[in-house]
Parts: C-alpha cells; structure tokens; sequence
C-alpha cells in the first residue's frame, strides 16, 4: 500500500538538497537539474499516489507497526522514531512523525505540484549563473522543509518546518550575496520572522504546560475536551500562534520584509508567493482550527488583520511601478483574504483560496520573471510596453493570469473569491465583506494596469534592449501554460450550491469535511453552553 511510504515525500527533495549541495559543483549542469527537478518530480508522483489512496480504503494499515489510523477522519499518522525521549517520568516526550490527512494530502499536491514547474522554469531562468547547483539544492532544501512543515504530526515538527523555510528564505533571497542590498533583504525577512517566531514560541510553551503535549491531534482533542471552557487559555495560546502566522505570512504590522524578497532571482518569488513560505501561516490556523473557534475573540482579531492587510497591500501596489513588487503587495493582501476567511469561520474557503492563489500567482511571477529575461533585467514597468507581439506566449498566460486574479468568472480567482465574500456576509461580518469587495476591486484595478503598462503601447525601453527582446525557452513557457490551465479550472472544484443551482459539487467542501468537522463540533458545543446558560439565568 503506497500509504506505508508517504514519509518518503519530504526526504526525497531533501535527498535532492544533499546530493546538489555537496557534490553539486563537480556535477555537469544537465545532472544538477535532473536531480534537483527529479526529486520534486518524484515527490509530486508519490503525493499524487498518497492522495489518491487516502480516499480509499484505510483499513489495511491498522495491523502496520508505527501508523495510527483514524478511517472515520480519513487520516493516517506514522511514528518514525522518538524525537525528544522526555526525563524519566517521560513528562515531556516528542516522536517524530508525519499525518496525511486531506489537508496536509491538498498542501503536499499544491506544494510539489507548483514547486516542480518552478523548478523546470528555473532551467532556462538560471542557466547561465555560476551558483547553478547551489541554487538548486536550496530550492530542493526549501520544498523538502515546507513539506515536514505540512505534514508534521506535532506542532514542534511543524516548528522545525516553519524555521526550515525561513533559512531557507534567507539563503534564497540574499543568494545574490556579492550585491549588499540583496544579502540586507535576505538578512531582514530572516530577523523579521524571528519576531514573529518568538510568539509562536510563547504558545507552543504555553499548550504544553497547560496540555502535557504538542501532538497536534492530542492539543485538539484537548480542546474540544477538557479544555473547551478555558477561554483566557486558549485565546492567549490561539493569538501567540497567529503571531508567528503573521510574520510568516506578511501581514500586519510585519509585512515589510516580503516586498524586500524581491531581491532573489524570480523563480524563488514564485515558489515563496505561491506554494511555500507565506502560505504557511494560512496553513497553521486552518489546522489549529478548533482552537481558533473555541477563542471567538482571538478568531476576530485573525479576520480583522487579515482584511485591513487586505487592503492596506492593495493600496500600496496601485502606486507600485517595479513590476515585481507589484505583485509582491498583491500577495500581502491575496493572504489577507485568506487570513479573513477564517476569521470568519470559513477555513475551508480560505484554504480554497490558498489553492487557486498558488496557481495564478505562481504563473505571475514566472510571467513577470519571461518578462523581465526578455528586457535584459529591466524590472520599471514604465521601461516596458509593447511586449504584446514580441512575447506572445508570455502575454497570453500572463493575461489569463490577470484574469484569474481579478476574479472574472470563470477562471479560478472567482470561485474562491466569490466563496470567502459570501461565507463573511452569511457569518454576520458586513463590514469584513465590504473590505473584502473593495479589495477585490483593487485588484483589478492594479493588475491591469500592470497588464497594459507592460505588453500595450508602445515601447519605452532603449534601442539597445529591443534589440535583444526575445521570447523565452520552452523549459520557461511550458511552465507559464500549465499554471494558466489550472488558472482557468482549478476552480470549478469548489463550485458553491449558488452556482450549481443548489446541487453539493463541491467537491474541495467535501474533501476537507473531516479536518474542519471538530471545528463545528466545538461551534455547535459552545452555542449550545450560550444557549443553555442563557436559558438557566431565566430560571427555565
């Protein structure tokens, strides 16, 4: 059963990191890239297997030594090994361990999936850099500590994942390291997160001086258990965590190193914005999610920082004119909307957005990195225009990419959109929900005027650069073509009822329904204590 190998899925890019690292500069480049996209490529083929197996039958693996089964929950969890052995009265005990289940099934899909087309665009983006193999075993590195981020069954190996992405953002966005302005942005993103860090810290000592445990499964049953009731508790634990969220994930007020991490080669703001780093905050509320619900005040602050970094970054990138960090702000305020929908209890739509958002966000900045290989480097949009007929590739996908993120009906952005406005009407947040639509026409507003600064009228470059503007190699539009598919149907997966004249196709709903059911065990038991409180106090 392809279930007893899923741990292998974070190893084999990580095996990827060690052989490019170490042996990478004695290796012809054609090699460096054959390992460094074939590790990727086989992690994605054994994530594709592990997700399709997931959704079958689960009964096999119970008699396995070393996997807890729950089939109800569809969720598979292997002890490799003890960690952390604990003192003699094995008061504090750690396995190492990975949980498949259909949220981390979802995030190794999109993490390996996007990460490999990155990986194959960087062929043609790189090829002509003395840092080849040193670049490949970090983009290895970063995918194989987003990976053990996701599927870490306790909260201090997601801890090590979480950590492993930011040294890796530090190597990636300074890799350039001669340039002093690039090695400063590497340095900031890195001290930036440790702020954030230091509150994720706080909370992991706090669960476990009050819990005994950092299983994640364990905390959750100790929330929706004993501990339901313990409001100060897990409001301080739930907002410590968001902490570390916000810095991971650039929001408010620690959003200032993400436009900075623009300074990498293209590629690395691909994997960052779309299927890595940043996507990891989203990712840790949508898991702790019965905690988030069981701390209302906590769950409120998450949505009022997720819609004010909304469109807050939304602002700023209409005054942007770096082509790049247009598209930087644009992710700041793509992971608001996320970090609005779950406040609002919609974690399932904000983990929908997380999907469609890796899609076209990915194939925008790949877009922007053809773009700026076709101008020499040249990243000043107002230096660009006319790029229409010499990139014909490149403009198509990068439209349908605009298109997507708009959120035009019927590419991907709508339905994800469209699902985190309605559920924040229906949860009784009008004022989150107008955020949300002036937000999202925003972005309309500075994608296109991206779009049409950049490929119409007429060029504003020198003859010189002109000259040498070219489209770029199939190992680089191959990728932008695949994202721009999945950009227009990666979508219709969650069709809402609204849209489906009231029949349940939506098949992402239904696919997460058992990582967020404890979520609405613990909403429905906290009603029912409001209501029969409120029903005691009227003496019935």
């Amino acid at each position: 059963m392809v279930l007893r190998w899923f741990w292998l899925i974070p190893l084999l890019p990580l095996l990827g990191a060690a052989i490019n690292g170490l042996a990478g500069k004695r290796l012809p480049r054609r090699v460096v890239h054959l390992v460094g996209c074939g590790a990727v490529l086989a992690a994605f083929v054994l994530s594709l297997a592990s997700f399709w197996a997931l959704s079958n039958d689960l009964h096999g693996l119970q008699s396995e030594p070393g996997f807890t089964v729950d089939a109800d929950a569809r969720r598979v969890e292997h002890t490799l090994a003890t960690w952390i052995p604990g003192d003699v009265e094995g008061a504090f005990r750690v396995d190492w361990g990975f949980t498949l289940d259909p949220l981390s099934a979802l995030m190794i899909l999109v993490v390996t999936g996007v990460g490999f087309l990155i990986h194959v665009y960087s062929i043609g983006y790189m090829k002509s850099d003395p840092g080849f193999a040193r670049y490949f075993a970090y983009l290895n590195l970063f995918t194989g500590m987003m990976l053990i981020l996701v599927l870490g069954s306790s909260l201090l190996v997601l801890f090590v994942g979480w950590e492993g992405v930011g040294l890796c953002s530090y190597l990636l966005i300074g890799f350039w390291y001669s340039d002093a302005a690039k090695a400063a942005a590497g340095m900031k993103a890195f001290l930036v997160n440790r702020i954030g860090d230091f509150g994720f810290l706080i909370g992991l000592m706090l669960l476990f001086s009050h819990l005994g445990t950092l299983n994640i499964q364990q905390v959750l049953a100790g929330v929706e258990g004993p501990f339901l009731h313990e409001t100060a508790l897990l409001t301080a634990v739930a907002l410590c965590l968001f902490v570390g969220a916000v810095g991971k994930s650039a929001q408010l007020p620690l959003y200032v190193w993400l436009p900075d991490a623009m300074a990498g080669p293209t590629p690395v703001s691909a994997l960052i914005h779309a299927a890595t780093m940043v996507t990891a905050g989203v990712y840790m509320v949508a898991r702790m999610s019965p905690l988030y619900m069981a701390a209302p005040a906590a769950l409120t602050v998450v949505g009022v920082v997720g819609a004010a970094t909304a469109l807050f970054a939304a602002t700023i990138a209409l005054a942007q004119t770096d082509i790049k960090k247009v598209l930087a702000y644009s992710t700041i305020s793509q992971l608001g909307y996320m970090f609005l929908a779950c406040g609002v209890g919609a974690f399932t739509a904000g983990v929908f957005h997380l999907t469609t958002h890796a899609f076209f966000k990915g194939l925008l900045f790949l877009g922007s990195g053809a773009v700026i290989h076709a101008m020499s480097g040249e990243q000043d949009m107002r230096k660009m225009g006319g790029l229409r007929g010499k990139l014909p590739v490149t403009y198509r996908t990068f439209l349908v990419g605009t298109i997507a993120i708009a959120g035009f009906l019927p590419f991907a952005g709508f339905f994800s959109k469209d699902e985190i406005l309605w559920k924040a009407w229906e949860s009784g947040h009008p004022w989150l929900w107008l955020v949300g639509t002036v937000t999202a026409l925003l972005t309309s507003l500075y994608m296109f005027r991206l779009l049409f600064l950049t490929f119409f009228g007429k060029s504003r470059s020198s003859e010189e650069v002109q000259s040498r503007i070219h489209e770029s190699p199939r190992t680089m539009t191959v990728p932008l073509i695949i994202l721009a598919g999945l950009s227009v149907v990666g979508g219709w997966i969650g069709l809402s009822p609204a849209l489906s004249f009231g029949r349940h196709w939506n098949f992402f709903e239904r696919w997460l329904e058992p990582v967020f059911e404890p979520a609405r065990r613990v909403q429905a038991a906290l009603a029912h204590g409001e209501a029969h409180g409120a029903a005691h106090s009227l003496g019935m």
